[in-house]
């Protein structure tokens, strides 16, 4: 008997799980890291995370403050400030440096949200069937009708400004894809052999939905997840624009809203708006490239012939 066979057989069953899942998410690594656009991507994202946690560290926030700036006004990239000045002085580097805080944040935050409204509704609406699933796909349609941005911007207006208003308001209008996807995975996992076996055996429908739907669904989730986060910081990016965000925190779209009020566009000053919306193109990109490159690894038949 080979030696991985005795290991196998005086390991636990929780431990050889565990050695089996370590197993797949090395192969799923190896998958991943043989697209070049995922691993660019993933630097990308990893590089903008870090921007925004040594942002403290490695710059001062007073010079965010409009009465402590110390540049001209629309001041031109110079050696002095690489990327040019707003309208008070201050630095658009700063500016747009700071401004990945918030806008990851709430991108991140708003797209967890939605996914976890997705996939509650979808795996509920897909278990339970019958009424339940009538009803919760009504709703699911409702939202798709309705414009998600327009939503948005309706919440956004009734509550109270800030970054809690504006994370609801994208989490809350942008789940029913979500929901559509999860949904018609749970039904593909609760028609395989194993579900019956676990109904057979006495299993309730918490413990089947936790134990085997759950984990099956899982990487589709995590998925959507990657992709919804750059639709949530392009929403974020909208309202704010639009003058509905935070006005107390500095996000890539409200600089772009700044700039617009400001007449940067009439005043030639190019690099008022440049480097925020190239920011959000460039984040987005990644989030995307990420997203399709973990899609390759869930579904073979997407990936190309070596």
């Amino acid at each position: 008997m080979s030696d991985e066979g005795v290991s196998l057989k005086t390991l636990s069953p929780r431990a050889l799980a565990w050695q089996r899942r370590g197993r797949a998410a090395a192969a799923a690594w190896r998958e991943f890291s043989s697209s070049k656009s995922g691993l660019v991507g993933l630097g990308v994202l990893v590089l903008a995370v870090l921007l925004a946690l040594l942002a403290p560290v490695l710059s001062n926030e007073d010079g965010l403050d409009v009465t402590k700036a110390t540049g001209g006004r629309m001041r031109p990239p110079d050696g002095n400030f690489w990327l040019g000045t707003d309208v008070d002085g201050r630095s658009i580097l700063l500016l747009t440096w700071w401004g990945t805080r918030v806008s990851l944040l709430i991108g991140i935050s708003a797209a967890l949200l939605s996914v976890v409204i997705g996939t509650v509704i979808g795996i509920i609406a897909a278990h339970y069937g019958r009424w339940v699933s009538a009803v919760l796909l009504r709703i699911v349609d409702f939202f798709l009708v309705l414009p998600s941005l327009v939503l948005a911007i309706a919440l956004s207006t009734v509550l109270e400004p800030g970054i809690g208003t504006i994370i609801v308001a994208i989490g809350l209008t942008s789940w029913p894809s979500a929901a559509r996807l999860v949904r018609a995975q749970t039904l593909t996992v609760e028609a395989r052999p194993y579900i019956e076996r676990s109904r057979a055996l006495g299993g309730g429908n918490l413990h089947i939905i936790v134990k085997h739907v759950l984990p099956a669904v899982l990487p589709l989730v995590f998925v959507n997840a990657t992709l919804a986060v750059g639709n949530a910081i392009v929403a974020e990016s909208t309202l704010a624009f639009l003058g509905l965000g935070d006005p107390f925190q500095t996000s890539w779209g409200g600089i772009l809203h700044n700039a617009t009020v400001d007449s940067a566009a009439l005043a030639g000053a190019w690099w008022y708006l440049l480097p925020p919306g190239v920011a959000i193109g460039v984040v987005v990109l990644a989030f995307t490239l990420c997203g399709r490159a973990l899609e390759t690894v869930l579904n073979p038949r997407l990936r190309e012939p070596r």
